[in-house]
């Protein structure tokens, strides 16, 4: 047998092997392609808006837009570091009012954080108790569906200052 058919051998049992790995957690997997999808629209949403609408806020009661990037990128380290079991990485404190570049580039680094997070995310532990806020304590499986409704929120609210701002959100661009 041939090195190249060795090679492709192989990389079909890799294929296999990780399809079949993926069917085994489908919980897991439709989250991590969540959170990949999110993480594209969310990002693409902060890159869009201009520098200048970073303080728009619909209403004085509302947050800021540069106060939904912050927020995000805080919650992505809280949520992704109990979903995946890690230690989210210490990072200096960023203002909602800071320079666009450094809020988007840190909402990529928390995405970044969440991908390398959850990689290892398996459906064997998704009753698993984890800390939640205040000390209570949530399913693995509830702060995923927790995480999930928070990315959906934060997408829309995003999409709806862009529309009020003569933008489209990136979902609707496709």
């Amino acid at each position: 047998m041939s090195i190249r058919s060795c090679v492709v051998i192989v990389a079909a049992a890799v294929a296999v092997n990780a399809s079949l790995l993926r069917a085994q957690a489908p919980v897991a997997a439709a989250f991590r392609d969540f959170e990949a999808s999110e993480a594209k629209n969310l990002i693409a949403a902060a890159e869009t808006v201009p520098a200048a609408k970073y303080s728009y806020k619909p209403t004085p009661a509302q947050m800021s837009f540069g106060q939904i990037v912050t927020h995000l990128s805080e919650g992505n380290d809280y949520f992704c570091g109990e979903i995946g079991g890690t230690k989210a990485p210490t990072r200096t404190a960023i203002a909602a009012t800071a320079p666009k570049a450094a809020l988007v580039a840190r909402l990529k680094e928390t995405f970044d954080f969440c991908h390398s997070s959850l990689a290892t995310l398996d459906d064997s532990n998704l009753n698993e108790q984890l800390n939640f806020f205040g000390g209570s304590k949530k399913s693995r499986a509830g702060v995923m569906a927790v995480t999930i409704g928070d990315w959906a929120d934060h997408y829309s609210q995003a999409a709806i200052y862009m529309r009020l701002n003569g933008m489209l959100p990136p979902t609707a661009k496709k």
